[in-house]
């Protein structure tokens, strides 16, 4: 571990504590609508410290989770994006930070003409915790003995099932501004798996933040400073990419990296990306005859459950598959080809995904008795109106 836990968190959370009560140079500048700033409290604005912005891909009506919310900018952004139909959740752990976004809305409100945001305390790594929740236990019922320890501990359990901060599978959207990189390196692999686990099917993480180049040597990541200066806790950007796997999302696609990094720090290169990431591949695999025949530009591609896809090649594919290829990131490379006759869901046979590339016979799409004959069309000529 790079620093003692208590001592890291404390860290954090006094010089973000600090930042919202003054300016302060936390991270690298990124660039934002200035149509969606406009509605934004001045005091949000003044206390901004992301890297990136991954509010442009979010899209009217979705529920959207802001981790780490901090002074509420990216929050309030999303929620002129979402639309009153929409609905915005910022959690973030700062009892400063969170004051200052909450004294911010209802300027926010009036300026917009709906209220959609709300703001939850809590670990970005433990979702399930409602941070406030605990703090009113332990106002009422002070910890003074092992014992009351105890009780406090399965109160909190408790917490987590009757009234967790995020549910299951409840928002279409996870979103995160250079925030992750705070979170202990310890700690990560559970972050991404609260990311998947708060998103519905189908959903998509959209997150912004520091990576770095190669691996951020030991003695600089027990460096205070760059802890909170988003470079300590910088993961190597290919690691990043992997946890997002890891944690079972798929279609990992790097919509923004910054070409030059936004600093050096002993050779090592820390620069900005914003990365999408999909929820959805889990369940049972189903043949259904379906086929899709990858475009190109590469010979070939290998997807993220083993799929082989070979330009030009009929590849066959489970339902489920084909399902997400019929829609972003893929849709755009495939052409998708179903049976001419739909399989009835009894019928299907289950499929053997992840062994490699299966190709799959035209006749299995149109049948094997299938001798359909056109006619020919008339030859089109210039001025013909038929092309």
């Amino acid at each position: 571990m790079a620093r003692e836990s208590d001592d890291f968190e404390r860290e954090v959370l006094d010089v973000y504590g600090e930042a919202a009560r003054r300016d302060l140079d936390l991270c690298c500048p990124a660039d934002y609508d200035p149509k969606l700033l406009a509605a934004i409290p001045a005091e949000v604005l003044a206390r901004d410290y992301g890297c990136g912005d991954p509010t442009r891909h979010v899209r009217e009506g979705e529920t959207v989770l802001d981790l780490g919310s901090g002074s509420g900018k990216s929050a309030f952004m999303v929620s002129q994006v979402v639309g009153p139909k929409g609905r915005v959740i910022g959690v973030d752990m700062n009892d400063e930070m969170l004051a200052l976004a909450r004294r911010s809305a209802p300027e926010f409100v009036r300026n917009v003409g709906w209220d959609n945001v709300s703001f939850g305390k809590g670990r970005i790594q433990d979702l399930l915790l409602d941070l406030e929740r605990v703090d009113r236990e332990l106002a009422a019922r002070p910890v003074r003995s092992a014992a009351e320890l105890a009780r406090l501990e399965a109160r909190v359990a408790e917490l987590r099932v009757e009234a967790p901060l995020v549910a299951d599978e409840s928002v279409d959207v996870v979103i995160s501004d250079c925030v992750l990189n705070l979170v202990r390196p310890e700690d990560k692999q559970r972050l991404f798996a609260e990311i998947h686990r708060v998103l519905k099917r189908g959903g998509r993480a959209i997150i912004s933040d520091i990576v770095s180049d190669e691996d951020v040597p030991l003695h600089l990541r027990r460096n205070p400073e760059l802890w909170t200066g988003c470079i300590s806790g910088a993961m190597r950007e290919d690691r990043f990419l992997a946890a997002f796997e890891e944690a079972g999302l798929y279609g990992m696609t790097v919509v923004e990296r910054k070409e030059k990094p936004w600093r050096v720090v002993q050779g090592v290169e820390l620069r900005s990306v914003t990365v999408i990431a999909y929820k959805g591949k889990e369940g049972a695999c189903w043949d259904h005859r379906q086929a899709v025949v990858y475009r190109g530009p590469f010979k070939e591609v290998t997807d993220d459950d083993g799929h082989v896809l070979r330009r030009g090649v009929r590849v066959a594919v489970c339902e489920k598959t084909f399902e997400i290829y019929s829609k972003a990131p893929y849709r755009e490379h495939l052409d998708l080809v179903e049976p001419r006759v739909p399989v009835e869901p009894l019928e299907a046979r289950p499929f053997p995904c992840g062994v490699g590339m299966l190709v799959r016979d035209p006749k299995e799409t149109k049948g094997e008795g299938f001798v359909e004959t056109t006619e020919a069309r008339p030859v089109c000529t210039p001025g013909s109106g038929c092309c």
